[in-house]
């Protein structure tokens, strides 16, 4: 059989080979579905027949190295499917062998895999590749969740993309444990991903300990918490946030990812995210401010002083962590280094007239120079965030291109090696989701979609400056992210999506096929323990249009997988009427609806209840920005209690304005809003203009109520109070004069500075008459 398009094979295998195995997909009367690995190999050839695999299959391994993904391979299928093979050095019974081969092309990470009905083997040149071949024959053991498992007869030769597949930890924000920071590394690498980008120093701590200078860990490890976080409920004292990490733990995770085949690339930001390090040693400094590590987020003018002493202690400091990290690379970080403290300081000025500088992007450029070079002395090299490249960029330095693909095109055209990082598609802190059910995180929306949709090489790269782009990584940054579940919802299942972006080949990438796949994933990490995200695979309703008689409702599923919805008060089924058009349906209106995929809903179905009164209130996540008006939408956690979970609202820091849009207000004589205050804890360095509110008129501030959207009438006002009430929350009613009819636009927003709290609508009730 030629194998000169294998991948278009891949409906033939699920089709005949997988009928009746792979339950509720491919059938011998239903539409073939692809076979379900995530990434997508190189090239697969099916064969026929078969290989039966249970707990007394040997695993076939001579050498330690062989022994040991052997061994790796048992512990995740008994995980998975609970058997654990023996690996045996030889059996007569038919097993699965690992073989290392020298001879063996394609790369260290490149590996064979071949399934037969007398059994399997996976060849490979390195451990690397054999253990990659063993993380795609554990998903030919998972394709069911129950049941013999029958491996489907195949051949795949197989080998990565790019050479760079990675994701980025922010313990610097919120910090995780050993334990934790492992689970990350178990899931990168059943998603065959090699890079872990700890990002290890910040403003608000510094996460790993250096003996020569231990104030850092001593006095930049811990923070107070914004607001009721910081108070501990039970003594009323001050309750510290802390956490870093010992040189032991260190060379801990970075052994156990070597184990996993993923280098740790450390991240030492310079010259700034420097106010931790600075409230250790002040002389650091480029003022006489006094500073401690904040639990503000941001972007902070802090910035290390460009003196002879402190650029010596950053060697320092690198020269300390560098035995821990045996990896190629070293991230010096050089991003959103705002320059004030530079521009206003004698002393930078002076360093800069004796250095023969022409301004201060070329101060950063020496210190990038600076520091590069001491890492390459030592073997190393530099990597950093694509402002590195206003500057001269050392020859040797690598970019990590985070504010689009434009840094990257041009740094690969100056013949820099590139990782692909884009805010715009691969920033996983950002909202997956339009659901009100997404915990906290960064403004907009980045979608399963958009990740799988992004393309590393950006087009029109001369072809012989592509092999510059080393590859692409995912970032995640926590400021948001309180929770290691809030975590793993962040992270899956976009990161399968970067998974198949780094690895396949460009050709053989496919969202449909992709997401016929995903389904059997989620199988798999419900078994291996991940907690990804139910937003995507859950249900969204839009009301359309309402009345006293009834609502008109559309419903929409994230990824695009079918629906099915009951109006009856049971839950629906593969047997319950599909969504096709939206629903009119008359007051009081139940609806429950869930998305499917082979007759299995994805996530527990959603309902909804419409009634005269419910049509009256919206809360926070339903009402809209001002248009016209918003700047910085962001969905933010309350700050108590210290422990638990807190109460999140949907707000624009840049101007605090809620709108509901085309409210009906016939009979209405009142608006009654749910209010609560939070800290605002936000720096916006440059951007700081932009922030807007209206003044106060009186002590407090006032709730106003505009009709006809921001530029409206104004048709309501009612004092704020000085606080509010215990639970965090205050009622404000405000009576509507002159009387209103139609549908309108209602602006709610409160006046006054927003600084050093905010107020936030949590919802908001029309009372009628």
């Amino acid at each position: 059989m030629t194998r000169s398009n294998p991948l278009r094979r891949l409906c033939l295998l699920g089709a005949v080979v997988l009928a009746g195995t792979l339950a509720g997909t491919a059938t011998a009367s239903a539409p073939a579905q692809p076979l379900p690995l995530i990434p997508m190999p190189a090239s697969l050839e099916p064969l026929r027949g078969q290989f039966a695999l249970d707990a007394d299959t040997p695993l076939l391994a001579a050498g330690e190295a062989e022994r040991t993904v052997a061994a790796q391979f048992s512990a995740l299928l008994e995980k998975s499917r609970g058997i654990a093979p023996k690996v045996v050095a030889g059996s007569r019974r038919p097993g699965i062998r690992f073989r290392l081969d020298p001879a063996h092309g394609g790369g260290r990470e490149s590996y064979l895999l071949e399934v037969a009905p007398g059994g399997a083997s996976i060849t490979a040149g390195d451990q690397a590749g054999l253990f990659y071949g063993a993380v795609t024959l554990l998903q030919l053991a998972t394709l069911d969740e129950s049941g013999p498992i029958r491996l489907p007869a195949l051949r795949i030769e197989d080998a990565p993309r790019f050479p760079w597949r990675g994701f980025m930890l922010d313990p610097a924000r919120h910090f995780w444990s050993v334990e934790q920071v492992k689970q990350v590394i178990d899931a990168m690498a059943l998603h065959k991903l090699n890079t872990l980008h700890w990002h290890l120093t910040d403003d608000q701590g510094w996460r790993v300990e250096i003996r020569r200078h231990p104030r850092l860990v001593e006095a930049g490890s811990c923070r107070l918490p914004a607001g009721d976080g910081a108070i501990d409920p039970a003594s009323g004292q001050p309750r510290p946030y802390c956490g870093h990490y010992t040189q032991e733990q260190v060379r801990e995770v970075v052994a156990y990812a070597a184990q996993h085949h993923i280098t740790v690339v450390p991240e030492f930001d310079v010259p700034g995210h420097a106010t931790a390090a600075i409230a250790a040693y002040p002389e650091l400094g480029s003022t006489d401010a006094p500073l401690r590590p904040t639990s503000e987020w941001g972007v902070f003018p802090n910035l290390f002083n460009t003196e002879e002493a402190t650029l010596a202690f950053l060697e320092d400091v690198i020269a300390e962590l560098l035995p821990l990290f045996p990896g190629r690379y070293f991230h010096i970080g050089g991003d959103e280094a705002v320059k004030d403290q530079w521009q206003a300081s004698a002393r930078v000025q002076a360093r800069m007239r004796e250095l023969g500088l022409a301004d201060e992007t070329a101060m950063q450029a020496h210190v990038v120079h600076r520091l590069a070079a001491f890492l390459e002395k030592h073997g190393k090299r530099a990597i950093g965030w694509d402002e590195i490249l206003d500057g001269e960029l050392p020859a040797g330095a690598a970019v990590m291109s985070w504010r689009g693909t434009e840094g990257g095109l041009k740094a690969a055209r100056l013949g820099h090696d590139v990782v692909m990082a884009p805010v715009s598609a691969l920033y996983l802190d950002y909202l997956q989701t339009g659901s009100p059910h997404e915990p906290p995180g960064r403004p907009a929306t980045i979608t399963l979609q958009q990740v799988y949709g992004f393309e590393p090489v950006p087009e029109g790269l001369e072809p012989e400056r592509q092999h510059h782009i080393l590859g692409v990584q995912a970032n995640l940054w926590t400021e948001h992210t309180r929770s290691f579940e809030r975590l793993q919802h962040h992270m899956f299942p976009r990161l399968a999506a970067l998974a198949e972006v780094a690895w396949s080949p460009r050709q053989a990438r496919d969202l449909g096929s992709f997401l016929q796949r995903l389904p059997v994933q989620l199988q798999r990490y419900r078994r291996w323990g991940i907690g990804y995200a139910s937003t995507p695979f859950q249900v969204d309703v839009e009301l359309q249009d309402e009345s006293d008689a009834g609502v008109r409702v559309a419903l929409s599923n994230p990824l695009g997988y079918e629906i099915r919805y009951s109006s009856d008060g049971s839950a629906p089924t593969a047997a319950s009427p599909r969504y096709q058009a939206p629903l009119q349906l008359p007051l009081p209106a139940r609806l429950q609806a869930a998305a499917f995929f082979a007759g299995k809903p994805l996530a527990p179905a959603r309902a909804w209840h419409w009634d005269a009164a419910s049509l009256l209130t919206r809360s926070d996540e339903q009402l809209d920005a001002c248009r016209g008006r918003a700047a910085l939408r962001l969905r933010l956690e309350d700050d108590g209690p210290a422990e638990g979970e807190r109460a999140i609202f949907d707000t624009d820091i840049f101007y605090p304005c809620w709108q509901w849009t085309a409210a009906r207000l016939d009979g209405v004589v009142a608006v009654k809003v749910r209010a609560g205050r939070i800290p605002y804890y936000f720096q916006l360095a440059h951007d700081e203009p932009h922030r807007r509110f209206e003044p106060a008129r009186s002590a407090h501030g006032e709730l106003d109520v505009h009709a006809g959207g921001c530029d409206g009438q104004r048709v309501a006002s009612v004092p704020l109070p000085a606080a509010p009430d215990a639970d965090g929350f205050v009622e404000l009613e405000a009576p509507l004069a002159p009387a209103l009819s139609g549908r309108q636009d209602l602006c709610l927003r409160f006046t006054g500075d927003t600084r050093p709290q905010m107020w936030v609508v949590d919802r908001v009730t029309l009372e009628r008459r």
